[in-house]
């Protein structure tokens, strides 16, 4: 066999592997640790004393074991967002009532917060926990993002405002992400700070990790975006074994995936 040949049949073996190692590093197989029926509306999460919270027929409840702690308020509508950074100080948003209720760890009533009877005019469209007793809040007024101190009851805005719709927020304590309806991804700092991180592909849902990794869901299918051990930059698909589902949940290496019936918790390794 000529040389040229046989060093092009080299250089086609070593891409076909390359390529084929590459495809395999692209996919991310997390490991099953536990399954279990599911018989709520919707599943939040777990924190980091073990109790997994939920919602059913709008009640809000915690759960771990034989324990059971609830939540309800049917005066004050549908329950749009519940944020559970600080699972001694729970923070759940009625939209419709413009209001939100702040719940100890046995989901007793802390505080009630009407915004429609602010001395600052504010209808909230988001809502986050943040530092030193306040609340990140999006204000569709004047389109800006600020914080509210809801044991001084006042409020200050910390943004500018912003050109383009909300998709998707998520908060921390320090920092208001979110997602426009192109698919920009912005962050706000508690100064006012905004920082541009860049366009997000097209998902149904999305959880935010870093400022540079990040979960989403799009058609059914899990990918994962971050980065590989030559630090390129990749998207990969998590391979998890259903078929569908309606939710996810990610925290700590912890991948929960939420179905009409059954919860399914992955262990998952990122790249």
């Amino acid at each position: 066999m000529p040389k040229t040949v046989q060093h092009f049949l080299f250089y086609l073996f070593v891409l076909c592997t390359s390529n084929a190692l590459l495809a395999q590093d692209s996919n991310i197989t997390p490991t099953l640790l536990s399954q279990y029926k599911n018989n709520s509306d919707e599943f939040l999460g777990y924190d980091s004393f073990g109790y997994s919270y939920q919602i059913k027929n709008n009640v809000f409840s915690k759960t771990k074991g034989i324990e059971l702690f609830e939540y309800k308020n049917v005066s004050l509508g549908k329950i749009t967002k519940v944020d559970l950074q600080n699972p001694l100080k729970i923070v759940l948003f009625y939209e419709d009532f413009n209001s939100v209720i702040l719940l100890d760890n046995q989901l007793n009533k802390m505080t009630e917060i009407n915004f429609s009877q602010s001395a600052t005019p504010i209808v909230a469209d988001a809502i986050g926990m943040s530092t030193q007793n306040q609340l990140w809040i999006y204000n569709t007024l004047n389109q800006q993002i600020g914080l509210f101190d809801y044991l001084k009851n006042e409020y200050k805005t910390v943004s500018i405002p912003l050109t383009e719709t909300i998709k998707s927020y998520q908060t921390d304590f320090n920092t208001f992400n979110w997602i426009d309806k192109n698919n920009n991804w912005f962050s706000c700092d508690i100064f006012g700070k905004i920082t541009s991180n860049g366009k997000i592909p097209d998902f149904d849902k999305i959880e935010l990790i870093s400022s540079s990794q990040y979960i989403f869901s799009k058609d059914n299918i899990l990918h994962f975006k971050g980065f590989n051990k030559s630090n390129s930059d990749v998207i990969s698909e998590i391979k998890i074994l259903e078929k569908t589902f309606d939710n996810f949940y990610y925290k700590d290496q912890i991948l929960s995936i939420f179905t009409a019936t059954d919860i399914s918790n992955y262990k998952i390794v990122t790249p």
